[in-house]
């Protein structure tokens, strides 16, 4: 009994950050007036912090669940969207359509692009490393990050003062919106990466053991892999196209469960979109709360804790 209570307090704990979010930031709101639709608080409440927090979960579900598809995948454990420039390539299609003036749909899509297209790159180079995929790929993707950050200071270059505002901004990562018209798109993505990541469960087991073993067993390897990384690259761009590149989540999360809790990575599929989610709520908390006269932008705070916990990773490895 004692070991169940043990195991229910980070979820007590995580449900009183998630409720409580809203209600913490730079303006103090009556709670009591949340309801009051004549109040400001009302308006605070409802359009601005709710959607917010909602949205800090969805995404980062979303990133932890794909940082923990790309270590399966790839078998590497440092690669995330972001390490293998996934996440980059987004971020640079996402500029273009800023640039081009395109609308949010549009510029959605536009990002997916370009993380598809990142992806179709590490498997085409890939292919060439053999038994080397795994180390080979994580040096491939820093490289492509390198060439996508030259590809935005020509963007910057070109654009206009308005443009190069926004692409800054959009860059450093952000979670400000206004209203509930986006949190649809980011729902469906998760909705739909969940599904396709809990239909596939079975496959991911078999490929932690080796994907010889996979073959062996019957199963479309290249298929499946495919399909995995395909959604990923939809639910990372649509991600991307409306917050910006926040990094690290997908490393820290699926690393500190599978520490924790002693399972193997398809066995902590819900936990790993659960508490990613809590993580950027929390993290979004911190940014808001930090008594500046403007919110710290949540891409830095997710870097801030994320870069060491890399170099820890390394280190691990190294041992």
């Amino acid at each position: 009994m004692i070991r169940n209570t043990l195991k229910s307090i980070p979820i007590l704990l995580s449900l009183v950050i998630l409720l409580t979010a809203p209600f913490f930031g730079q303006i103090e709101i009556n709670s009591l007036h949340i309801f009051d639709i004549r109040t400001m608080d009302y308006q605070i409440f409802w359009d601005l912090r709710f959607p917010r927090v909602v949205l800090a979960f969805f995404v980062g579900g979303i990133l932890a669940l794909s940082g923990l598809i790309f270590q399966i995948v790839f078998r590497n454990a440092m690669s995330t969207p972001f390490t293998l420039g996934v996440a980059s390539g987004a971020t640079l299609f996402t500029a273009i359509g800023i640039i081009l003036g395109l609308g949010s749909i549009l510029t959605s899509f536009v990002s997916f692009i370009g993380s598809l297209l990142t992806i179709i790159l590490l498997f085409a180079i890939g292919k060439r490393f053999g038994g080397n995929q795994t180390t080979s790929l994580l040096l491939v993707g820093i490289a492509l990050s390198f060439f996508y950050s030259a590809s935005l200071m020509i963007l910057f270059f070109i654009s206009n003062l308005e443009e190069s505002y926004e692409i800054v901004r959009f860059t450093m990562g952000s979670l400000d919106i206004v209203g509930f018209d986006t949190l649809w798109l980011t729902g469906f993505a998760s909705l739909l990466l969940l599904s396709i990541i809990l239909k596939h469960k079975k496959e991911l087991q078999i490929f932690l053991t080796s994907y010889e073993f996979a073959v062996l067993k019957g199963l479309n390897v290249k298929k499946v892999n495919y399909i995995l990384l395909f959604t990923v690259s939809i639910c990372v761009g649509i991600c991307v196209s409306i917050t910006g590149p926040i990094g690290f989540v997908g490393l820290i999360i699926p690393h500190i469960l599978k520490i924790i809790t002693k399972k193997t990575a398809h066995q902590l599929i819900i936990p790993i979109f659960f508490y990613g989610g809590i993580f950027l709520v929390l993290c979004d908390l911190i940014a808001r709360n930090l008594g500046s006269n403007s919110d710290i932008p949540i891409g830095v705070v997710t870097s801030f804790l994320g870069a060491p916990f890399f170099i820890y990773i390394i280190l691990k490895r190294v041992k």
